[in-house]
Formats: structure tokens, sequence, C-alpha cells
């Protein structure tokens, strides 16, 4: 993804091997190429690459070099593939490059030896330096990234491997978002002139993103160019009229009422006031269900005291869906404002407390010109809290420490927080534990997406696409959207597809949205120990369940390390366990089917105890098999 004519980054120190990702695939040692080898050696490298220092399954490496049919050899040739890449990396060099770990293989890399690497660093560097309200060493630090990138995509010559190609889209996706934050800070410290080309060309690549749009607004206004930006936002309203049946959000229409009205320069954030109104994504034209758990969040959340509630579950589950329709029904009931942030980035990371901080102050009318000192804005926003009555929806939350100077010490606010995990630390909050939802609500959200009638012509099929995805609302969601579009696929042979465990999680992608990189975002907040106690109790799944006995077998820990392990992954939302109240012996345990097959995707076998699992659904419940 070009951005604007920059050098690629140089290698490091002299006998040091300078790896690239951000362009073509290549190697330099002393300012020599490495001729990295043939094709599927190169697809190895590159995986390895984009995960360094993670280790990555010999099954996901299979599949990127043999995605249709891997050869029998398939192992050893990955192992040969290997040992090249040693001779090449590893002479003089005692560290062992190229390593076995956790059931397959790990490649060792320094910030100052991978482009990727320096990209995060630099990234993280300005994005702390503009949350510290230094903005000029922001931009210069997000400047920095963005001038590792070449001018041809990353990895734009092995992209045709669907593994590759979405390793490297990941990496579009981050540079996107550092782009926005280098021009949000360059136009708050009025250099506008600097950023406003590139947003225009990268507006016409992505011209659904919303960010860009405000950005590329801001920086021709402020450049004195008010018509072009006030046409900006026109072509924008009539481009998702005219595909998506939406209107621009909240953020977006303040934006352009303070451009018309005011005729000033915006901020780079856009000056946005929820005050008397919303700030909320769309509501969903296709919610179903969920009746009692919606009435438990209008009733608790639009208590005239103010409330806290938390709504957790596991990822995909439609906790945001949920939130966002109890906050458009509650607009009689908070006539100061009903507001909306996202508690994490693009890219899945968690955002800071500040950040958030921040972001709440513009939307409601909180903060002053300048980044104010976090203390200060900490104490300006709960003095907002106590003085007016607003919901505030804080959605995906990634841990308590990140939500609590947010949340109200005093007033009738309420603040409705959404998260995979159960924030067990929120004190004096109420709680609503979202499961998959049951068959019928399933069948109804699918019969919303791809029609009635087709639902019906084959409802045995449809019942097999709810329950390979697990009743999912998520997974239901995409293979609707998947099935409208392909209208001429039937229901028997796409409920085929997802029954085959080793197609299940490559079928449930519509357009830019994915069951696995949701099931991964939660993988990734999991810590080492959670990782491996969820790899080896995925691994235990039978009718969709597993008890205290066998998890202890599995994870060879004593009565008690086993309970805590367990309640352990049930807080951070991986494993449900019963309703009501049960002794530990007598429950039954639950891994979701598809996060089953994303553990073993990203654990491999071997951390899960299985040997080519197969996840069959025939015409009951799901069950997890191990052959041979």
């Amino acid at each position: 993804m070009p951005l604007t004519p920059v050098r690629p980054g140089s290698p490091g120190s002299p006998g040091t091997v300078y790896f690239s990702l951000l362009g073509p695939l290549s190697a330099v040692i002393d300012g020599r190429p490495l001729p990295l080898g043939p094709r599927k050696q190169r697809l190895v490298l590159a995986i390895l690459l984009s995960r360094p220092n993670t280790p990555v399954p010999v099954d996901v490496l299979t599949d990127v070099v043999w995605p249709e049919a891997p050869p029998r050899t398939a192992r050893k040739n990955l192992q040969v593939y290997v040992s090249a890449a040693r001779s090449l990396f590893g002479a003089g060099d005692d560290r062992g490059r190229v390593v076995h770990d956790c059931g397959g293989y790990r490649l060792r890399v320094e910030e100052g030896e991978l482009d990727t690497l320096r990209f995060r660093t630099l990234a993280r560097a300005g994005r702390a330096a503009g949350e510290r309200g230094d903005l000029r060493t922001a931009a210069r630090l997000l400047r920095e990234a963005l001038d590792l990138w070449g001018e041809r995509p990353p990895l734009h010559d092995l992209r045709d491997s669907a593994g590759v190609a979405e390793e490297a889209e990941r990496l579009e996706a981050r540079c996107l978002t550092v782009y926005e934050d280098w021009a949000e800070a360059e136009i708050e410290t009025g250099r506008a002139g600097v950023a406003v080309d590139g947003l225009r060309d990268l507006v016409e690549r992505h011209p659904f993103r919303e960010r860009l749009r405000a950005a590329w607004m801001n920086s021709l206004h402020q450049t004195g160019r008010q018509a072009e930006a006030l046409a900006v936002y026109d072509d924008y309203r009539q481009l998702l009229a005219r595909e998506l049946g939406l209107e621009p959000s909240p953020a977006m229409a303040g934006l352009y009422r303070a451009m018309l009205g005011e005729g000033r320069a915006a901020r780079a954030a856009a000056p946005r006031s929820a005050a008397g109104g919303a700030s909320l994504p769309a509501d969903s034209r296709h919610f179903t269900g969920r009746e009692d758990e919606l009435a438990r969040l209008l009733d608790v959340s639009g208590s005239p005291e103010g409330a806290v509630l938390v709504v957790s579950g596991p990822a995909g589950v439609g906790k945001s869906a949920l939130a966002v329709r109890a906050a458009h029904l509650l607009a009689g009931s908070f006539p100061e404002g009903r507001v909306h942030v996202r508690a994490r980035r693009e890219d899945g990371a968690p955002r800071t407390r500040n950040d958030m901080l921040d972001e709440l102050g513009r939307l409601c009318g909180v903060s002053g010109p300048g980044r104010p000192d976090p203390a200060q804005a900490g104490d300006a926003w709960q003095d907002w809290l106590s003085r007016h009555r607003a919901l505030i929806v804080l959605d995906d939350v990634a841990d308590e420490a990140s939500v609590r100077g947010l949340l109200p010490r005093t007033g009738r606010s309420s603040v409705l927080l959404t998260a995979r995990g159960q924030l067990a630390g929120l004190e004096a909050v109420h709680r609503t534990a979202l499961a998959a939802p049951g068959e019928d609500e399933a069948l109804e959200l699918l019969g919303t997406l791809i029609g009635g009638d087709r639902l019906r012509t084959d409802r045995a099929a449809a019942v097999r696409i709810v329950r390979a995805c697990g009743s999912l609302p998520l997974a239901v969601a995409v293979s609707g959207m998947r099935l409208a579009v392909l209208r001429h696929l039937p229901l028997a042979e796409y409920a085929d597809r997802l029954d085959d465990p080793a197609a299940a999680l490559d079928e449930l992608v519509a357009g830019d949205v994915s069951v696995r990189s949701r099931l991964a975002a939660g993988w990734r907040d999991l810590g080492p120990r959670d990782r491996g106690a969820l790899a080896r109790v995925a691994g235990l799944a039978w009718d969709g369940g597993f008890t205290l006995e066998r998890a202890m077998a599995a994870l060879d820990r004593d009565e008690r390390g086993t309970i805590r392990a367990v309640e352990s992954l049930i807080d951070t939302g991986a494993v449900t366990s019963p309703s009501g109240e049960v002794t530990a012996h007598a429950a039954l345990y639950e891994v979701p089917r598809l996060l089953c097959l994303y553990v073993r995707e990203a654990a491999g076998p071997e951390e899960t105890g299985l040997r080519e699992p197969a996840l069959s659904f025939g015409g009951g419940a799901p069950r997890l098999l191990s052959r041979g």
C-alpha cells in the first residue's frame, strides 16, 4: 500500500541480517542481498517473519505452503526448508535463528533486524507522545514509522498465498491506523498542508474509512479550502446512502456542521458534542432475539439513579449489537446524551485510559483547547458526569484498569461496558453474561439475511449451518452475508463446507468481516498460562464439554490447580460454565466449537493433545473426535 514516496528501512549493524516485509520479502547482510531460496521456502520465511519470536504451528505452515492438498511428505519438506534457512542465516550465529518450539517453529529476531518490529516500536512511541500532549514529537515518530514502507504493498510477491495475503492485509491495516494518527497530529499542530495530498489518495482507495475522511476534511479546511472540505462530506453522505443505506455518523455530521456554521478550522479529532443527542453506531437491522437480556439492560441502565453494567461473553456472541440496541432504545431516559466509545484500536490493541478519556471529553464537550493534564482531565470528566444524565457505552473493554477512572463516582449517568472477560475486579456493577442464543433465534437471524423462503427450502441444511457455527451470532451473520452474495450456492453444500474442520474458519469470511480475526484477538489477549490451559481443554471437548476430572488429567494438575486454571479461562470468556449453581465436579464446562478449531490452528495438535482432530456435526450436537 504505497503512501508517499519513501525509502525502505536501512539494515542494522555490520554482520546482522536485516529482514524486510514492507515490500517484497527480502534479507540483506552487510549490504549484500541474501538468496531466500525457492518459493515454498520463501512462503515459510514470510509466515515466520510475520509472527516474529512466536511459535508458528506446523499445521499453519503446511496450510500456507500447500493450501489444497499437502503431500504425505509435507512435514519432512518443511524440515528441509527450515534447515536451509538455518544454513542461510546461521553462519557464525550460535543463538539459533530458527528453533523448534511448541509444535512449530519460531524465528528469533530483534527490533533492529526486522522492519515491521521497528515500525511497531516507532508507532507505539508516537502514540505515547501524543497521549502526553507532545504532538510534534508524535508526528515525527509516526512519520519515521511510515517511512519504513516501500512503494509496493507488503509481501506483494507472495500474496497469491491466502495465508501470506492475510498477514499482509493485517500489516496494511496497521499502517492505515498509523497514517491517521500521523495526519491528525500534523493537523492539530497546524501543519495540515503536509498531509492533505496523501489523505486524498488514501480516501480514494478506502472510501468507507470515516477517520480518513474526517482528517481529509480537516486538512482541507485548515489550508483554506472550505468548499472542498464540505464537498468531501457530501460525497461521503451520498456514497453511504447509495451503497449501504446509511447516514454518516453523528461525529462526521457534527464536524460538517462546525465547518459549515463557524467557518473555522476544526481540530484533527473533530469537535463533537453528544450533549442532548447521540454519538452511536447504527442500530443493526438484523438484530433478533435477546428479549430477556435486552429488557434487563433497559431496566438497569435506564434506572433514575444511574448504574454501571457489564455485558460479557465470548467473541462474536453479540455483546456490542445488544449494547448498541439498548443505547438507541434509551433515548428518552438520557436527554443529555448517549455516547459510544470503542476501547480498542482497529488492530485489536487495547486503548489507554487517557486515550479514551480524551475522546469522551471531545464527544461530551468537556475538553477545552489543547490536551489537558490527565489528572485534570479525569477530574473534569467526573465533574461532568456528576452534573449530567448521560449513557456511556464503552465497547470491547480489555481490562478493569483501562476503565476505572472513566466510571461515574456520583451522579445519575449510566455506563454500559462490553467485554470478553468478566471484569471481575470492578465493584458495584450489574452483570449480564451472554451465551450463544438458542437454535431458533440463530435460524431467525440467518433467515433475515438470506430470506425466509430460501431458508425454508432446505431447513435441515440451515440447521446444520447454525449448529456448525455453534449458534454464535457473528458466525451465523457472516454465513448469512456470504450466502446472500453467493445466491447460487445450495445451503447443503455450504453446510458441508462448515462441517469440515479444515475449511470452516476459511468459509466464515464476508468482505472485511472475519470470524477468525475475532477469535485471534481473544487468543492474543490471553496470557501464556491461559493459552496453554485452553489448548489442552479445547482438545478435550466432546459433545461441546469437559468435566473437571478430564481437565485434571489433561492439565496434569491437582484438583485445586485445575479449578483455578478453568476458572481463569471462564473469567476471560474462553470457557463457559453452567448458568445455575453446581459443584465443580458436577459441572460440564464448554469451549465453543469455532474456538476449538482456532485453538487447534494457533496452538497446534501437539499442544491440544490431538492428532488431526475433526469436529463432526452429523445430525446432532457437536462432537470433537480424535482420529488415528
